[in-house]
Formats: C-alpha cells, structure tokens, sequence
C-alpha cells in the first residue's frame, strides 16, 4: 500500500499544516505551480516528492520537474501534470493523448477547485487536489490524501487548511 499526500498550486508559500497532514504518507505529489525552490526543496526533503512543472513556475523548477510523469504507482496506471482541463473538457495539451490511451488516474491542478470524479468514458479516475496557496480565486486551500493498493484508489480525504488569506 502506497499513502499519498496530494498538493497543488501553492504559489511559493507552503502552510506548515502540510507537513502535519502529511506526516503519515509515503510520498507527496505535487501537481504544479510550485511557485519557489524553497518550496520544492522543503517537500522534498520531508518525503519522497514526484513533481510537475505549472504555468507559473520559472526555468529553475523547470529544470528540476517535469511537464507531465506518467508511471506506474503500485498497478495503477497514474499520470500527473499542471493543465489538464477535467472530464468532458480535457485541455488540449493532454486531450488526444489521454483518449488515445487513458490513464488509471490522472491528477492535474491549475483551477484551484478540488474536484475527484470518475470519467466514465474513459474509465479514468479524475483527481484535482484545488489550490494550497495564497494566491488565486479559490476561497478555501485544499489538499487530497489518498492510498493505492494494488488496483485499488481507497482511503480518499479532502483536508480544507482554511480560508485562502493574503497577508
């Protein structure tokens, strides 16, 4: 069984409560706008760290993550990147490629909305974890934390670390 802690768009600034929240997970993934080094280093020096590039992030993060990763998380076909629209509206960097040859699961940020549904056309479980940072339009910061084992997504929990909050 892998745990996994589920991060996006923080925007350069990280809440502490991550590292609570995700105290018990075996590996974070984060799926883009990451905002600082210092943010990506933090993450990864706390758990293992799978990491993609967002819109957002400059040539450092550039040079150190990805656009997409697409591997094999214990039998689940995964596939992780920035900008991937969601079902029935799939962006069109990711469009042809994923209904050509659909993932298990296939987790994206950038709207700032949490959302977790199944694509039933493409028999693809959608994961968006919303937005941890301070910046954007989402009201509340969100993280997922989820368990796969085997075939089997279980154990899904949405953690609201509170009102979005400029300081």
């Amino acid at each position: 069984m892998t745990r996994i802690g589920l991060i996006s768009d923080t925007h350069g600034w990280l809440d502490e409560r991550v590292f609570h929240h995700f105290a018990h997970c075996d590996e974070i993934w984060h799926t883009g706008d990451i905002g600082s080094m210092e943010v990506l280093e933090k993450l990864r020096s706390f758990k293992p760290l799978k990491a993609v590039y967002g819109n957002i992030d400059d040539q450092h993060i550039r040079m150190e993550c990805p656009e997409n990763i697409r591997w094999q998380c214990e039998e689940v076909d995964t596939w992780l990147t920035h900008i991937g629209g969601r079902p029935g509206n799939y962006a069109p960097p990711v469009r042809e490629k994923i209904k050509a040859a659909p993932p298990d699961l296939f987790i994206c940020g950038h709207s700032h909305l949490c959302l977790v549904q199944m694509d039933k056309k493409l028999s693809c479980m959608y994961m968006n974890p919303g937005a941890a940072g301070r910046h954007g339009f989402h009201r509340i910061r969100t993280l997922l934390r989820f368990t796969i084992d085997g075939k089997k997504i279980d154990r899904l929990e949405v953690i609201e670390l509170g009102l979005r909050v400029t300081t």
